[in-house]
């Protein structure tokens, strides 16, 4: 059994609640690992990467970014092509910049949590 496949009541109580989160952005949406953190009251953006490398396949883990807004290594086309099927805003890539990837627009994709976090607390 792979560990993308454990059923959630196996995973480590953190990694649970930091899958929550990346299940609460609405498509279009994201939040820095950072933010997760905050959100969460406890870790920091480098255990939220972790948590997202190690098990977060079967959550939209395209919504949970660095705050540069950078496309994650390795995964760039399949987040690129979630984002463009949700609407995520996108800055185009400067001439300069490696491969030429758009980045997440973070001023106007960043998602705090405030309009429909509520109902899920």
């Amino acid at each position: 059994m792979s560990e993308e496949s454990l059923p959630v009541d196996a995973l480590p109580e953190y990694a649970e609640r930091v899958l929550e989160v990346a299940e609460l952005i609405p498509p279009g949406r994201v939040m820095t690992y950072g933010d997760v953190a905050e959100w969460l009251e406890e870790g920091g953006p480098r255990q939220v990467g972790r948590v997202m490398a190690l098990y977060g396949g079967a959550v939209p883990w395209w919504r949970v970014i660095r705050a540069d807004g950078v496309l994650l290594p390795g995964h760039e086309l399949d987040a690129l092509g979630h984002y463009r099927t949700e609407g995520t805003p996108l800055k185009e890539a400067s001439r300069a910049s490696e491969g030429h990837l758009p980045r997440v627009d973070m001023k106007r994709a960043r998602w705090d949590g405030g309009e429909h976090a509520q109902g899920h607390t």
